[in-house]
């Protein structure tokens, strides 16, 4: 289990923007705004997904679970609309397990993100 992931961002204004969208279908948004960071999540009490201003050090890879395929497509199109470069369209992934359907886009910070269903059909 993940309990969070800090992205150092450049322009946090414009990754709010692209977060907001990617991850709305995915039930996750801001739940506080601490100034010069933004914290993510689907209860208030308990974000997990942070975003801070500061020198990216390297790219980083976050995974997102999705309840279904279906919603692994929304978040694909919703990150793709909202400026997002595709990495990986929606799409079984078997080299890591059968029922792996996932999609990849890099942000604009060049870290990658996923969202990712592990469940049959």
């Amino acid at each position: 289990m993940i309990d969070h992931v800090v992205l150092g961002v450049h322009d946090l204004g414009a990754s709010r923007l692209f977060y907001e969208r990617a991850l709305a279908p995915l039930g996750v948004r801001v739940v506080v705004d601490a100034g010069e960071a933004l914290g993510f999540g689907a209860e208030p009490a308990r974000p997990f997904f942070w975003l801070a201003v500061r020198e990216p050090s390297h790219r980083v890879h976050v995974a997102f679970t999705a309840s279904d395929r279906a919603t692994v497509d929304a978040f694909h199109a919703a990150a793709l609309g909202a400026g997002g470069v595709d990495n990986g369209p929606p799409g079984l992934r078997p080299h890591y397990h059968a029922n792996y359907y996932g999609a990849f886009v890099f942000d604009a910070d060049g870290n990658n993100v996923e969202a990712v269903c592990h469940l049959p059909e």
